[in-house]
């Protein structure tokens, strides 16, 4: 059962898996309308939800984990994040190579959160005590 504070975060991370799958269908498609319809799907995705996301988390838990000092982890997490990002920027003007590539980044990063940070974070914090670093009432 993941800690309190990462619930929300963790829920999330079924829909950027889900998101993933129909990217990485997309490109294998070939078609380049599909392509291009669902790049403008992830750029809003990401600007809806998971640029918010990644904020929580570089404002929550990494702040946390480099205090105590994990910092390969949090270095990890947002170079992940900042070459999403940069994926992202190039979506502007969409191609399969790039959606390919972003939806890889984005599955594997899931999974790195899921398996790696997150219960990293959850046996730095124990089973009730809150991510001292997120701002009141935004990590619940």
């Amino acid at each position: 059962m993941r800690h309190p504070d990462l619930l929300q975060l963790s829920r999330e991370h079924h829909g950027a898996l889900k998101l993933a799958r129909h990217a990485r269908r997309a490109t294998e498609s070939g078609d380049p309308d599909g392509i291009g319809e669902m790049a403008r799907r992830v750029a809003s995705f990401f600007s809806g939800e998971l640029e918010w996301h990644f904020h929580i988390e570089e404002q929550g838990i990494l702040v946390f984990l480099k205090r105590i000092g994990e910092h390969d982890v949090a270095r990890r997490t947002l170079a992940e994040h900042e070459e999403l990002r940069k994926l992202i920027g190039a979506l502007s003007r969409p191609d399969a190579a790039t959606l390919l590539s972003f939806a890889d980044l984005l599955a594997a990063h899931v999974r790195f959160e899921e398996r790696e940070l997150f219960p990293l974070a959850e046996a730095m914090l124990g089973p009730t005590n809150p991510c001292p670093s997120a701002p009141p009432g935004e990590m619940n």
